[in-house]
């Protein structure tokens, strides 16, 4: 067993873990978004969020919301729903995730099964300390064509070539958002009420939004 703390973030991985442990640890865990589990194929890592991390998830999220409003692009959030493949051996549990392209496909469905429905267009991860478990090569497998994922200093875009993600300056799936826009816009929320900071999310798309 591996343990690493810090004030943002009590990561646990577990090793030769089975996936009926897996299933039972989540089960035991009910409708609790916390502690998240991220399974691979015998490893487990168990990780509880402080505030801080919370806070970031939420503020991203928040952003996504106000953008697609400005933008027009009908999308479609699914939180830290529970994905899993038992026959890839892989779990995982974002900080949130939204659909765009295939929002249509997946809305009002009570569950999203990975091996019929189509993956997450965007994922949102925040790692303020580094993981235990690499989830980069899980999201790949299960086909996510882009990560952002926030440092607890900037945010980095990732988008999927070749079975590998790649960091990238704008995003494929909300344009013309960037890493740098989207870093400057999150820490401009530690320091402004939230009406004042919806107000200059809103300012920056009406700005940069082509139509």
């Amino acid at each position: 067993m591996e343990t690493v703390k810090s004030p943002a973030e009590h990561r646990v991985i577990l090793h030769n873990t089975s996936w009926e442990t897996y299933e039972r640890l989540m089960k035991e865990r009910g409708e609790n978004r916390v502690p998240r589990f991220v399974y691979d194929r015998g490893e487990l890592e168990i990780m509880s969020p402080s505030t801080e991390h919370e806070s970031i998830a939420y503020y991203i999220g928040l952003l996504v919301a106000v953008f697609a409003e400005e933008a027009g692009v009908d999308l479609y959030g699914a939180g830290s729903t529970t994905f899993d493949r038992e026959d890839l051996e892989r779990g995982f549990e974002p900080d949130a995730c939204f659909y765009v392209q295939n929002a249509e496909r997946v809305r009002g469905k009570p569950r999203i099964d990975l091996s019929l429905d189509p993956p997450p267009d965007l994922l949102i991860e925040v790692d303020i300390t580094s993981p235990s478990l690499d989830k980069f090569p899980i999201y790949a497998r299960a086909s996510i064509p882009e990560i952002w994922r926030h440092n607890g200093e900037r945010l980095e875009i990732f988008q999927l070539r070749s079975n590998e993600y790649v960091e990238v300056a704008e995003s494929r799936i909300l344009p013309p958002l960037t890493s740098e826009a989207l870093s400057s816009l999150i820490e401009q929320s530690s320091s402004l009420d939230i009406v004042t900071w919806m107000r200059r999310v809103r300012e920056w798309s009406r700005g940069n939004i082509t139509h």
